[in-house]
């Protein structure tokens, strides 16, 4: 499924979220606490998570619903930033999610396992483990686009534009880089390749700030070592080094 149609089929989905709001009413205040906020915050990653695994996409919707459902019911209640990773209690809760739907071989009123593929059926922990990773990491990547492309509507410099072109076309030249941007976002003034060369590093800069962002706000309130293994277990290090050193030299700097 490509990414216009996952952000579909989420949009679809996340009307679910609005009823399990509606439910929080009823809940003690203290139980109203930012873990539910995550999980619907990276609402994508368990999507993605749940049809790497059945492949199939009314399955993953029926799967997430449940999800949503044991999330009401206090399935995260006993969470703590001490005792672990978010990331890790959710990926164990979605697993067993799924072998237990497997075990009773039905997806709600209908037999789940003629829904589920051969590989679904004999996924591991291990292959478990890999597949939420990605589905991790592809949506902390997809939020940190998100923040571009949300600036570029609010007025901002094309940022995401020109860091997506380039993304997408590695192999452009600076001149036929900027002709492409200048197509695309028709400007009232055609950008010349100095300029685009500048907006992309500063998107660039931009791009790792707010991975950098996405990757923090996952982990809670993490220490600077913490964030740093973090990024290097998503294999992310890569894309905000940068955002990181200033961020380093920023807690470093005395005030």
């Amino acid at each position: 499924m490509d990414e216009a149609s996952l952000n579909s089929r989420l949009s679809r989905i996340s009307t679910i979220w609005g009823m399990l709001t509606e439910g929080r009413d009823s809940l003690q205040a203290g139980a109203r606490d930012a873990r539910l906020a995550l999980i619907q915050r990276y609402q994508g990653a368990v999507y993605r998570y749940l049809l790497g695994a059945v492949r199939n996409p009314d399955v993953a919707d029926d799967l997430f619903q449940e999800f949503a459902l044991r999330c009401l019911q206090g399935a995260f209640r006993r969470v703590a930033p001490q005792r672990g990773r978010f990331r890790d209690y959710l990926k164990t809760t979605l697993y067993h999610l799924i072998v237990d739907c497997q075990k009773r071989g039905r997806r709600g009123p209908r037999a789940l396992d003629t829904q589920l593929s051969p590989a679904a059926v004999q996924w591991d922990a291990n292959q478990s483990d890999l597949r939420f990773l990605e589905s991790w990491r592809e949506e902390l990547l997809a939020r940190a686009w998100a923040v571009l492309a949300e600036t570029e509507r609010h007025g901002g410099q094309p940022f995401h534009a020109v860091l997506r072109l380039r993304a997408d076309h590695p192999e452009a030249s600076s001149a036929e880089l900027t002709a492409a941007v200048n197509k695309q976002t028709r400007p009232d003034r055609p950008y010349s390749e100095t300029t685009i060369r500048k907006m992309l590093q500063r998107a660039r800069a931009r791009f790792a700030d707010a991975l950098l962002d996405e990757v923090a706000h996952s982990l809670g309130s993490p220490a600077i070592e913490g964030l740093e293994q973090e990024l290097i277990d998503l294999d992310l290090l890569v894309y905000c080094r940068s955002a990181l050193d200033r961020r380093k030299q920023a807690l470093a700097a005395p005030e």
